[in-house]
């Protein structure tokens, strides 16, 4: 399991640019005009975890397969893409299909790359987007309401139980807040992610600035910065264009460029970093001969809830998890040298998985 992660913006903010670099494709075409990606592309990328390399060194695995995760790059949006300017109804289906949001924010000057709104102010093209988002959940819960307030009259249980949940997002929409402030009622949140709101999902602004301020950021992303504190939201700085040109390089080269410059890892590092944390995720790994793999779960999952995420039959048939903690395994070489010294646990249906926890399912079907 991994997340699937749209990124969305404004024409030529960087999008399909960030997108190329993080894939290491050329599916998205990249150029200065708006509506270049029109058909959502699709990639997935590995997610760099060192831990990985340590646990195959001591389980001697011939393979290592890292966690993958999916990212959209969408079309760019419009003023007007509620009501279908640009294609908009197609992109904002688009949207709606994904577990998060990447919005990417245009924070850098560049007089040969044309702004669609005339000017550069990435607050304001965060409005853009955001507003034509809510106009679109507006628009979708307005077209449900009067069903469900007639269904509600016959003590409709199910009916009343929703419109709760719409009121709830129609009174935040109609202040011109978006849905993921809505304060949902604990045991009610399957519920209202079922209303499928564009701007219920969780945001990670992007800031897309210039190669000289990869490192520390601008004054235009230290702008977003604050909004996203203000918000709730989580941000992270990245040169597109940097991206773009490490893609290139191997890994030698890779290291000499990013010290060059100051970095100490590649933007898709923090970006993949913010988005775990943006939709609470951990990773559990399996270890042997034939592999080391990394897992992907959310947050207080049991264990045979991580199990089901291998193979449907290891939850259906879950008998225990043989747990140790990764700092555990490394300390004491694996496997072995943790049921020796106790550090391996036989963990029952009622575990919550931890981040780093190596992990062998036991099961019968």
């Amino acid at each position: 399991m991994g997340f699937q992660c749209g990124i969305v913006g404004l024409p030529n903010v960087g999008k399909s640019t960030l997108f190329n670099a993080l894939t290491r494709t050329a599916a998205a075409q990249a150029a200065n005009f708006p509506f270049c990606t029109i058909e959502p592309n699709v990639g997935e990328v590995s997610v760099p975890d060192a831990r990985l390399d340590a646990l195959a060194a001591i389980a001697v695995s011939k393979e290592i397969i890292p966690a993958r995760l999916s990212f959209v790059d969408i079309a760019g949006l419009v003023r007007g893409a509620s009501k279908g300017e640009g294609l908009g109804n197609q992109f904002l289906g688009n949207i709606r299909e994904v577990d998060a949001i990447a919005h990417v924010l245009r924070c850098f000057e560049d007089s040969n790359i044309t702004h669609v709104e005339g000017e550069i102010d990435p607050l304001a093209d965060a409005e853009t987007v955001e507003t034509e988002l809510m106009l679109a959940d507006l628009e979708s819960l307005e077209k449900r309401e009067g069903n469900l307030r007639k269904k509600a009259t016959t003590k409709d249980k199910k009916a009343i139980e929703e419109l709760e949940l719409v009121d709830l997002a129609l009174a935040e929409l109609r202040e011109g807040r978006p849905a993921r402030l809505v304060d949902v009622p604990k045991g009610r949140e399957r519920d209202f992610k079922n209303l499928q709101l564009l701007t219920s999902k969780p945001v990670l602004y992007v800031c897309n600035v210039e190669e000289d301020s990869a490192a520390t950021g601008n004054y235009l992303s230290a702008k977003v910065a604050e909004r996203a504190a203000a918000e709730g939201a989580e941000t992270v700085v990245i040169s597109a264009r940097i991206e773009e040109e490490l893609a290139q390089l191997d890994e030698s080269e890779r290291l000499e460029y990013l010290q060059s410059l100051g970095l100490e890892e590649p933007g898709l590092n923090r970006l993949i970093e913010q988005g775990y944390h943006l939709l609470d995720l951990i990773t559990y790994f399996t270890c042997g001969p034939k592999e080391t793999r990394a897992w992907t779960v959310r947050s207080g999952s049991t264990a045979p809830q991580a199990a089901g995420i291998i193979h449907t039959d290891f939850e259906r048939g879950f008998i225990r998890a043989e747990t140790t903690a990764y700092e555990d395994y490394v300390a004491c070489k694996g496997e072995s040298g943790a049921r020796e010294t106790g550090k391996l646990r036989q963990e029952g249906k009622e575990y919550i998985v931890q981040d780093g926890d190596v992990m062998l399912f036991k099961f019968n079907v």
